[in-house]
């Protein structure tokens, strides 16, 4: 059967939900149509207002009921795949079963630890004693069944008053007996995350066809309704698994849509990012001796010498892989952990009160042994990782070796794109007008099998009329001891002209600290600072409040979002390039080089583009907003880079002049209070 007209389907979707017809997101439609009939990839950049949910869903959802071809939508964040899966998508799949007669059907995919262990419940594991051993974040530092935050975060993970971890604990089981899901965010409110590791397991840990309560089992039967689904709304996080070399976590499916695309990289190389301590590895050995009685002094010894070894490395990069007396502590970390595995077969005749704990201890004994064979194996020498050491900041924990991939393209190619239509969308695909370092990053160009092609179908937003962009060019460049005095000094009068309202993304926390004390110290209105409280609850009072203010770091320059006069200035103290001493970011710059290539521009330039891009995104996000977005930094008007730094950012009426972009905030904050 022929997929229906999809002008006619989107209008229907657009009324069903009391929308009005756009522009931007007519065209995307059709050009999504178009790619999945062609079997290509599409890059769409789509800006924010323009409706791009419906815009994918609409033509999506008709193509698999149309061909019988599942496809698989992915979103960063918790609240757009909450938006997709209960707002959108069952409008869009009702208005597809009235125009074809066939409702498609949508199920949603998450990682095995967002769901509810009835088996762990009952008593079929140990309780979880050793926070983070047993998630993959040990090894890989993100777990890879813990759900994509949002930015704020969901309440699961922001829960205020929570209770005491038993009274959480005890919540939870009496919840095991009411739900139909186990969907950890299905429980509101939320518990913290302590506490939902007595409750649930990882999918290394589960014990599969053993489990007496498999019947029961809730991630099992997610991927049941996943596999028997037209369409399958997941996450990035999932992704990211999928493209390090796991594609059995997704079901078998035609087509890809990445919402938010622009994270995508960044997911899957977090994903495939190994970490290794010598606390990690006398924890697991404890937990193995004590669930699966395992006999480990080889890995006391081994655990024993990576700690000395580790104390006398220094921090950063190891551009030579290991040097000879690490790497020496890292052999005996692997055998000792091969031996272990040997040694924790399951026993004939052991119970179903020992599986659990006995899976518990062999899953991260498995994930130790992965991290130390990778560690010894070649992909430094080859330059496909990096390297390095780390003492996390604040001194109290040990110092640790990551291993992070130096570029991910080739397994978001392989893993994610080869073979299938993929739609790639963000509201920030395009870096210095051009969409080729997002198709590089993201892989495209590497599967020549399949063609890529890019569209910009705009904004519904009037930037150069809603918004300034003002540079303050008369600044002193910002320098290593912080935020200078004539930038503080711009910041109050840029405030006190705005009358609070106002988003400060800050480069560090250090800078953030420094301008929140300034602007309590001189100013009347409200002020707060992250760190002052759990970051929903300051957006939430920072929406809340005309007069109030919030400066923060990187968890606010994306995904925030406040419409309205309580969100008239945005002020970034610093162009946001990466660290200078970032391994994998200086690691792929030199590759770059090396190649002949602008490590700068390819590297720097684009990362601060795209995160320019999304902090000056804070500012306009209805057509009623009004508003300036201040950058503190005079290089993004003097430096040769700072055109194009500049392309990559909303495209607002700019000006240099502090007076101009003070007088445009008085008239705001007035025109504000005479409505109030």
């Amino acid at each position: 059967m022929a997929a229906p007209d999809t002008a006619t389907l989107l209008a229907d979707a657009v009324t069903a939900l009391g929308g009005s017809p756009r522009e931007g997101q007519q065209r995307m439609a059709e050009a999504v149509t178009r790619a999945l009939e062609e079997e290509k990839h599409l890059l769409v950049q789509a800006g924010t207002g323009t409706g791009k949910s419906l815009a994918y869903l609409v033509p999506v959802l008709a193509h698999a009921v149309s061909t019988g071809r599942r496809a698989v939508i992915s979103t960063a964040t918790l609240a757009l795949q909450r938006q997709v899966l209960v707002h959108d998508a069952p409008r869009v799949a009702d208005v597809v079963a009235a125009r074809t007669g066939s409702r498609p059907d949508v199920a949603l995919l998450k990682g095995w630890h967002n769901y509810l262990c009835k088996h762990k419940v009952a008593g079929g594991y140990p309780a979880d004693e050793e926070p983070g051993l047993f998630s993959a974040s040990a090894a890989t530092g993100v777990d890879p069944a813990a759900p994509t935050p949002d930015v704020p975060q969901p309440a699961a993970a922001a829960a205020g008053d929570r209770g005491s971890l038993g009274e959480q604990v005890l919540r939870l089981r009496a919840w095991a007996e009411e739900t139909d899901t186990g969907d950890r965010d299905d429980l509101v409110p939320g518990v913290s995350e302590r506490a939902w590791r007595q409750v649930s397991v990882t999918k290394m840990e589960c014990l599969g066809g053993r489990c007496p309560m498999l019947a029961e089992c809730f991630p099992e039967a997610a991927r049941q309704s996943a596999r028997d689904a037209d369409v399958v709304v997941t996450n990035h996080a999932m992704l990211g698994i999928a493209a390090s070399g796991s594609p059995n976590v997704l079901p078998e499916h035609d087509v890809l849509v990445v919402d938010e695309a622009h994270e995508l990289a960044d997911r899957v190389t977090a994903q495939s990012t190994g970490e290794l301590s010598a606390g990690v590895v006398e924890r697991t050995a404890r937990l193995a001796r004590r669930h699966a009685g395992v006999n480990l002094d080889s890995l006391d010894a081994a655990a024993a010498a990576l700690r000395a070894r580790l104390e006398v490395v220094p921090d950063g990069r190891l551009p030579d892989g290991l040097p000879a007396g690490l790497r020496d502590a890292v052999v005996l970390v692997e055998a000792g952990s091969r031996e272990a595995i040997g040694a924790m077969k399951p026993e004939a005749g052991a119970g179903a009160d020992d599986a659990g704990a006995r899976a518990m201890a062999r899953s991260a004994m498995v994930i130790l042994h992965e991290v130390a064979e990778r560690l010894l194996g070649d992909g430094v020498a080859q330059r496909r990782d990096v390297l390095w050491c780390e003492r996390p900041r604040g001194g109290m924990e040990q110092p640790r070796l990551r291993l992070a991939p130096l570029d991910v393209a080739g397994s978001v190619a392989g893993g994610l794109l080869e073979g299938r239509a993929a739609v790639l969308t963000s509201a920030t695909l395009t870096l210095g007008g051009t969409f080729d370092p997002m198709a590089r990053a993201l892989g495209l160009p590497l599967d020549t099998q399949t063609p890529w092609t890019g569209l910009d179908v705009g904004s519904p937003f009037d930037y150069p009329r809603q918004g300034i962009l003002y540079i303050a060019r008369h600044l002193p460049p910002p320098g290593r001891d912080g935020t200078s005095e004539q930038s503080l000094d711009e910041l109050v009068e840029l405030v006190r002209a705005a009358g609070g309202a106002t988003l400060g993304l800050f480069s560090s926390r250090r800078a953030a600290e420094a301008a929140a004390e300034r602007l309590r110290a001189e100013l009347d209105t409200p002020v707060l600072c992250q760190g002052d409280d759990q970051l929903p609850t300051l957006v939430r009072a920072f929406a809340a409040d005309e007069a109030t203010s919030l400066v923060g770091t990187l968890s606010l320059w994306q995904g925030v979002d406040v419409p309205g006069p309580t969100c008239r200035l945005v002020v970034i103290d610093r162009i946001p390039f990466p660290r200078p001493d970032d391994p994998v970011k200086a690691a792929r710059s030199e590759v770059v080089a090396a190649a002949g290539g602008n490590g700068f521009m390819s590297v720097a330039a684009t990362h601060a583009a795209l995160l320019l891009a999304q902090g000056a995104g804070r500012l306009v996000r209805t057509t009623a907003d009004r508003g300036v977005v201040a950058v503190l930094d005079p290089r993004l008007a003097t430096a040769r880079y700072g055109t194009f730094l500049t392309r990559s950012m909303p495209p607002l009426w700019r000006t240099h002049d502090g007076e101009v972009a003070r007088g445009a905030l008085r008239r705001l904050a007035a025109a504000t209070s005479a409505l109030a």
